[in-house]
């Protein structure tokens, strides 16, 4: 290892020359209060940034073991670790100074949740953080003085800064991870009071827009109340007893009117998979983790699905067990979504009727004396509800607005009114009571069998030419080779990292032969999620024991949707 004054030296020798001459300053470098990893050197200034390491020995850095003394405590710290870089940086980096991405430095940017990501790493030997930088350049000739001030100013502040336990608010820290223990904890216990989600009493839902993320303030903003009858507590180990609503396991309808906030609560369910960050609003509504939102998704590929319990007896004769289609309607597509995340094991499904099929969602009696059920492919969805509870325990959250023949079949239900939630199940079942329904049960007594796909590894080529191409293209496209996966309808991926991560995930599935013709998607993706659990999240990435790049960590349900999205894919069925 060389030390920063022969860092120092070779950038006064490459001072002017052209820019490939910066790939002689890879390696690693001792500067005294942290040693610099330079894993990846640009080759040129409009590329893709240059990738270091900067890693701060814990004997220096003095970091308290208790707030990274569990998995839960670890991921929450280098949240917080994450935060003051992204701080730190906007403090003292003067930013472009010269061509392309000249004088850049930034580290993966945080959100709202708390992500286990790959932009800090923190154990009792060290922490790490993982940044990218653009080497300035005018056009494409060096300058040497300007990398300088980065790396031995600028750089250096943000390490003291942001690095070193003694420079840092602890007691903030401690109370960033306590909080996301308290989080992880209530989802942990969810299911010991046959809950799947909970909603903490002043919880502030809705977002300022429909393209941020931020909690709505002002004058408009109602706390969430609890009805008395759905109120649940919850004593977390660090901040005392949480009130909430529970939503229990079963069939819950959330109704009211429009603009009451029944999508708004859905949301918030739906997001309730990931810890939230002090002040977000959302901080106490915890959700199951293997919950999954369910749309229809017109012109999606689906590959040898078994949607039969849902679709039967298409023209033509076509076989439901082996679905198969380049562009799928709203209700095949609606299907399939169903039966891919039930081969995932889901164990909640979250619906909303504004982003459903309305032929998959309800055929009521009158459409039923009109058109035959012989004639008629499709068994509603409210057909199959109660069977998916009681054949396979999944539950379902549905919000509806527009019929009242899901009162039957339902466990519980909430109406929103003026954004306060109501417990309504007996006035509903009154109401089913009094006003007979008269359509027809369809699809059988049980729910139908869930049949086991293995995809073929020669669906799968991530080279563009002769390179491996995996890039995501914001939060809902992943180029993978020629292919562009479209997860616009995924909607619980929340950052961009998360996104990449998917891509490299199906690419180590292949690296690691865990794609070979024999095992379920399914199987795939949990040896896939066993290795980052025992290796860490860098696993992924081809670059391990460097900088991996920026991702943030998926779940099984993300992986398979993108797999089962890519155009190419092939599969067998297992019966």
């Amino acid at each position: 290892m060389q030390n920063k004054e022969q860092f120092r030296e070779k950038l006064y020798y490459i001072n002017g020359r052209g820019y490939k001459a910066y790939k002689d300053l890879a390696g690693e470098y001792d500067f005294g209060e942290f040693i610099l990893f330079l894993d990846h050197v640009q080759g040129d200034p409009f590329a893709a940034p240059s990738r270091i390491r900067l890693r701060v020995e814990q004997s220096k850095s003095l970091f308290p073991e208790k707030l990274f003394s569990s998995k839960t405590r670890k991921i929450a710290l280098e949240d917080y670790i994450t935060r003051k870089i992204s701080s730190a940086i906007k403090k003292y980096v003067q930013g472009n100074r010269g061509t392309g991405k000249s004088g850049l430095i930034e580290i993966d940017m945080c959100g709202q949740q708390i992500l286990e990501k790959t932009s800090v790493v923190i154990n009792d030997k060290f922490v790490e953080a993982r940044l990218s930088v653009g080497l300035p350049a005018r056009g494409r000739q060096i300058i040497s003085k300007q990398a300088e001030i980065m790396f031995f100013d600028e750089i250096s502040k943000i390490v003291r800064d942001s690095l070193y336990a003694g420079n840092i608010d602890l007691a903030a820290a401690e109370k960033h991870v306590l909080l996301a223990e308290d989080q992880e904890f209530i989802r942990a216990h969810l299911r010991e009071k046959g809950l799947v989600a909970f909603i903490g009493e002043g919880s502030i839902l809705p977002r300022r827009s429909g393209v941020s993320d931020l909690p709505l303030t002002g004058g408009r903003v109602i706390p969430f109340k609890i009805p008395s009858s759905l109120q649940v507590s919850f004593e977390t180990p660090n901040n005392g007893v949480v009130k909430g609503m529970g939503i229990p396991e079963g069939v819950t309808l959330i109704v009211g009117g429009g603009y009451h906030g029944k999508s708004t609560l859905l949301r918030a369910i739906e997001k309730g998979i990931y810890n939230h960050i002090q002040g977000d609003g959302r901080e106490w509504v915890i959700t199951v983790h293997d919950a999954v939102k369910i749309r229809a998704e017109d012109g999606r590929r689906v590959e040898k699905v078994n949607i039969s319990p849902f679709i039967n007896n298409l023209p033509y004769g076509e076989d439901t067990k082996f679905f198969s289609t380049d562009n799928a309607s709203g209700s095949t597509s609606q299907a399939a979504n169903i039966i891919e995340a039930m081969e995932m094991e889901a164990k909640l499904l979250l619906l909303d009727e504004d982003t459903s099929a309305t032929n998959f969602m309800i055929r009521d009696v009158r459409m039923q004396n009109l058109v035959a059920k012989e004639k008629e492919p499709i068994t509603p969805f409210i057909d199959k509800v109660r069977q998916l509870y009681e054949n396979y325990g999944i539950s379902t959250i549905l919000v509806v607005g527009g019929s009242g023949d899901y009162f039957d079949v339902a466990d519980t239900v909430i109406m929103m009114e003026e954004y306060i939630p109501k417990d309504v199940t007996e006035k509903a079942k009154e109401i089913a009571s009094t006003f007979k329904n008269l359509r027809k049960k369809e699809g059988g007594e049980e729910f139908g069998r869930i049949t086991k796909r293995i995809p073929l590894r020669k669906s799968f080529n991530p080279q563009k030419g002769k390179k491996v191409k995996i890039d995501a293209k914001g939060l809902h496209n992943i180029m993978f080779g020629r292919s562009i996966i479209d997860l616009s309808a995924v909607e619980q991926l929340v950052h961009s990292s998360q996104t990449s991560a998917v891509g490299y995930a199906i690419y180590y599935a292949l690296r690691k032969q865990y794609i070979d013709d024999n095992s379920s998607i399914y199987e795939i993706v949990r040896k896939v999620e066993r290795d980052i659990d025992e290796k860490g999240l860098d696993i992924i990435s081809p670059f391990y024991g460097q900088h991996p790049g920026n991702f943030a960590r998926p779940r099984r349900f993300e992986i398979a949707s993108a797999i089962n999205r890519l155009r190419t894919l092939e599969t067998l069925v297992r019966e």
